[in-house]
């Protein structure tokens, strides 16, 4: 009798004939993970009929201990699947074939990344909870699954449509690669304890919902500075199309990366001052490119003319060429002005200034695109048992936050008799 292999429908495409890569996304309770953990499994046994031996790697971004990895999932699937169970053999820290062909390891990407390239014989490494792995994880990987035939599994909830996991595995996804779209609807055996949960969220937490049940991007991160004022501004038709004013100044806000695979991203904000409104009309990052990416960027779009705000590092001299951006952009002629830092709390401060300005705040719906999802992200670090704010957490989304910070501290209000349509002392309070 052939044994049975319980696959939700959308899945089971995935792993039929071959591929490279094989890729699930999508929201909580789809059965993605047990999907992939299920396979994991039936190819273990496969590789070991075959007389293979080697290694199934199971990665996570970060892992502490083993209660952390995919080690109970894939456990679960042996003991709940009577027909596999012969096959294996399992120990607290060990799951392998009982011939001891093929065994399974449990590493975090964060902690090992780099030996996972001396590891030999990876047939399957199967990354799951992927939405946050770097482009420098992907990079370093994907060439160490070398095997003849090896292969990399993909699953992950969409967190942000700039993440390198999202890029990679579903905006654009490789050659030779099968790729499913899966949400708890899909999952024949989705059980009523998560139907309770996810019915309280729709009712109790929908501005949640649809990015922990449907897969769709998160947008709203606990502790956010800036998401009540942009869903604000696009309320008030403040995210727009918003042409340059070619008869009004422009200028440029700045927060500076710096080069390599390991650099923090360049962020730069276009803006005029209309009156009393602060039009942005561009968004320009980049990650680990020289100043000359963000010279010839601007050039072609004729921003060069800008008077551009550097933060107080953008005097900070290159070691190796004792030069700066400060002294670069000089050098092209261009006007230049560096802001001091603000000392301590510094970060909050800015948040503080732009959070008052938030309501002048217009934006090119298009050009700002990237930049407006990352103020949507740019969230504090919470101390969950104190409920106290501990800062701003760096991730992506800083870099356009501080550099619209800059502009923030940057910003006088004009003298003028005309009236303003916002009240600036109030509109801003939470």
């Amino acid at each position: 009798m052939n044994p049975t292999i319980q696959l939700p429908s959308k899945l089971a495409p995935v792993f039929k004939g071959t591929a490279r890569y094989r890729i699930a996304y999508g929201g909580r309770g789809s059965g993605k993970s047990r999907g992939f953990a299920l396979m994991c499994c039936i190819r273990a046994i496969e590789l070991s009929q075959k007389g293979e031996t080697g290694v199934i790697v199971c990665l996570r971004e970060y892992i502490n201990t083993l209660a952390d990895s995919s080690m109970a999932e894939i456990k679960n699937v042996i003991k709940e699947t009577p027909w596999i169970q012969p096959y294996f053999e399992l120990g607290e820290k060990y799951v392998r074939t009982k011939d001891k062909r093929i065994e399974f390891l449990f590493y975090g990407l964060t902690r090992n990344l780099d030996s996972l390239k001396s590891l030999a014989r990876i047939h399957i490494a199967w990354v799951d909870e992927a939405a946050r792995v770097t482009e420098e994880a992907w990079r370093k990987l994907i060439p160490s699954v070398r095997e003849p035939s090896s292969e990399i599994w993909v699953t992950f909830n969409p967190e942000h449509k700039n993440s390198s996991t999202d890029k990679r595995f579903r905006q654009h996804p490789p050659a030779n690669s099968k790729v499913a779209e899966m949400n708890y609807m899909d999952n024949p055996w989705f059980p009523d304890v998560l139907e309770e949960a996810r019915l309280d969220d729709k009712k109790l937490r929908p501005e949640t919902y649809a990015h922990i049940w449907l897969g769709d991007y998160l947008t709203v991160v606990a502790g956010s500075y800036y998401d009540k004022f942009v869903n604000e501004a696009k309320e008030q038709n403040r995210i727009t199309d918003l042409p340059e004013d070619k008869l009004m100044g422009l200028y440029t806000f700045w927060d500076i990366g710096g080069t390599g695979a390991k650099a923090d991203s360049t962020a730069i904000w276009v803006g005029q001052f209309v009156g009393k409104k602060i039009h942005l009309v561009d968004y320009i990052e980049g990650k680990g490119q020289p100043l000359s990416f963000y010279v010839d960027k601007l050039r072609k779009k004729n921003y060069d003319r800008a008077l551009h705000y550097l933060p107080h590092d953008g005097r900070t001299q290159d070691k190796v060429f004792d030069v700066s951006f400060e002294s670069s952009l000089r050098q092209l002629y261009w006007d230049v002005e560096v802001i001091p830092n603000q000392g301590t709390g510094a970060a909050l401060k800015r948040i503080d200034q732009a959070r008052r300005l938030f309501p002048r705040v217009w934006f090119d719906k298009n050009k700002c695109e990237s930049g407006i999802d990352s103020l949507r992200f740019y969230h504090a670090k919470i101390d969950e048992h104190r409920g106290i704010d501990l800062g701003p957490n760096h991730d992506w989304s800083s870099h356009a936050a501080d550099a619209f910070g800059l502009m923030a501290v940057v910003y006088e209000e004009p003298s003028s008799n005309q009236d303003d349509e916002y009240d600036f002392d109030t509109a801003w309070v939470v």
